[in-house]
């Protein structure tokens, strides 16, 4: 018998949907957790020393979402003999969002929205171009996975050059390291953020990586917050040094308390909601009707493997982050 603990809210179809999706040995609980009760594999995205240290038949932990937070990771680390995983199940709908903010960000769509709602057709800005063209510019991905290689292969559909930016580098001519970022900064006319965020990543793009990008360039950043240096972010939209930004993830959240509440929450001590120039989203990248059905589907198959004595697949390292 394989138990399995979910430690996050689902609605009850969902969790009927995972029941029926599971093999007949596997046992699933909730709510609160008791580890004295021991179980196999526990579903949580920032499981407490409580749970890891109470229940010693516990192997492994999955994340219930793409990436691991920090303080997640750095636990973990202390319990080397558990297995950390992710569930990457929203792969599409993150690549999605990235090229959209991309478009969005690049064409003003936005502030011309906002102007023509109220019958004006030209822009706001004297000597501010109404758009910069993506055609035969560079994408920086930075974060070359499975999200990266998605927004890839739709920035080729508009005619872009590709430049794929990882820890280790494949063979591919569009696959660079992170050492040769600064030589491709001050080529793309977009740098889009796609890895995890980790100890070694956390505010890899700082102010001096801003002022590498053109005049021209666009950011897009749908992975973490904290890797772009949030004051860097703000001062070099608030002066105009890049040419706008697409942003989905952020610096402040309000907790499931204040979400219920919904009371305004501010995404950031710094003010981007007063520029033009930044395309805001609440981290909703992942967000789609078919979100938690894929996420129940691609758990399923997890656990179902684990039932089958195979290994289950979307293992971090938490030196690593991912």
């Amino acid at each position: 018998m394989l138990k399995v603990h979910l430690n996050y809210e689902t609605g009850p179809e969902h969790w009927a949907d995972l029941q029926s999706r599971l093999a007949p040995g596997i046992r699933l609980s909730s709510g609160e957790c008791r580890p004295a009760n021991g179980f196999d594999i526990l579903v949580s995205g920032e499981p407490t020393l409580e749970e890891l240290e109470g229940n010693g038949r516990l192997r492994a932990v999955i994340v219930p979402w793409v990436g691991v937070p920090l303080t997640t990771l750095d636990r973990m680390k202390e319990f080397p003999s558990i297995a950390l995983h992710n569930l990457p199940y929203n792969i599409g709908p993150t690549a999605e969002m990235a090229v959209a903010l991309l478009l969005a960000a690049a064409k003003r769509i936005v502030p011309y929205d906002q102007q023509l709602r109220r019958g004006y057709w030209s822009g706001e800005h004297t000597g501010v171009p109404g758009s910069v063209m993506l055609d035969g510019g560079l994408a920086v991905i930075l974060g070359y996975g499975r999200i990266g290689r998605r927004v890839a292969a739709a920035c080729r559909g508009l005619g872009m050059r590709i430049a794929g930016v990882r820890r280790n580098p494949g063979t591919s001519a569009e696959e660079y390291a992170l050492a040769d970022l600064s030589g491709l900064l001050p080529q793309a006319a977009a740098l889009i953020v796609c890895l995890p965020h980790t100890h070694q990543t956390d505010r890899l793009i700082g102010r001096r990586e801003l002022e590498q990008l053109p005049s021209n360039a666009v950011l897009v950043n749908v992975a973490r917050g904290g890797i772009v240096n949030e004051e860097a972010l703000y001062r070099t939209l608030q002066a105009r040094r890049i040419y706008a930004a697409g942003i989905d993830v952020w610096y402040r959240y309000p907790s499931a308390t204040e979400r219920k509440q919904g009371l305004p929450y501010p995404p950031s001590s710094f003010p981007f909601h007063t520029l033009d120039n930044v395309v805001m989203s609440p981290h909703r990248a992942g967000w789609s009707e078919e979100k938690e059905p894929a996420r129940i589907a691609e758990l399923a198959n997890m656990l179902n493997a684990a039932a089958r004595g195979e290994p289950m697949p979307y293992r971090v390292d938490p030196r690593q982050g991912y």
